[in-house]
């Protein structure tokens, strides 16, 4: 029976690692398994059914695939985002996608949460000016898959995986235009 990727980049990663983002970083940069695509990550977890669900899960990291309703006027969006729910609305959601951040800061907001509970770290950050770009609306008519969580022992690997799926532009762009921005 196959592992689920994070399961297995775990089970790989030196223990040392797994609670330092800059180390995951480089690790992943030396051990990564180029493959790792949206299609994958949405499989079934073998070892846990709870992985995919219907709605996103408050307080774990979310991917899902995306189809945005105004694409067409949009420079650019993420089709398969990375995000923490940071609200609900009648047709939809609020949440904080971290594609939209340069790595770097990404692992910036993760070192935060190590001082504050997840509640109160993703609360604050949506507050700050450096993560304001990334709060996005998603409706829920525009989600075409299941929702994958990524629990807070894999965060650190998580967010350095090469997922993010930019349409209209390429990633450096995204990074450039978000830093442009705060």
């Amino acid at each position: 029976m196959a592992s689920y990727i994070f399961t297995d980049l775990l089970n790989r990663a030196p223990a040392e690692i797994r609670n330092n983002a800059a180390d995951a970083r480089d690790w992943l940069r030396t051990n990564l398994d180029r493959s790792i695509s949206p299609g994958r990550l949405l499989r079934p977890d073998p070892d846990n059914k709870t992985r995919l669900s219907a709605r996103p899960n408050p307080g774990t990291l979310n991917m899902f695939i995306y189809d945005a309703k105004t694409k067409a006027k949009l420079p650019y969006f993420d089709r398969f985002p990375l995000i923490f729910y940071t609200g609900g609305t009648s047709d939809g959601f609020y949440g904080m996608n971290l594609h939209y951040l340069p790595p770097l800061l990404r692992a910036r907001l993760f070192d935060r949460m190590t001082d504050n509970s997840v509640g109160e770290a993703i609360a604050m950050a949506s507050r700050l000016k450096y993560y304001k770009p990334c709060i996005k609306r998603y409706l829920n008519s525009h989600i075409k898959s299941r929702f994958v969580q990524v629990y807070p022992d894999e965060w650190n690997l998580a967010i350095f995986l090469p997922t993010e799926r930019f349409s209209g532009s390429s990633k450096g762009k995204v990074f450039s235009d978000t830093i442009g921005k705060i």
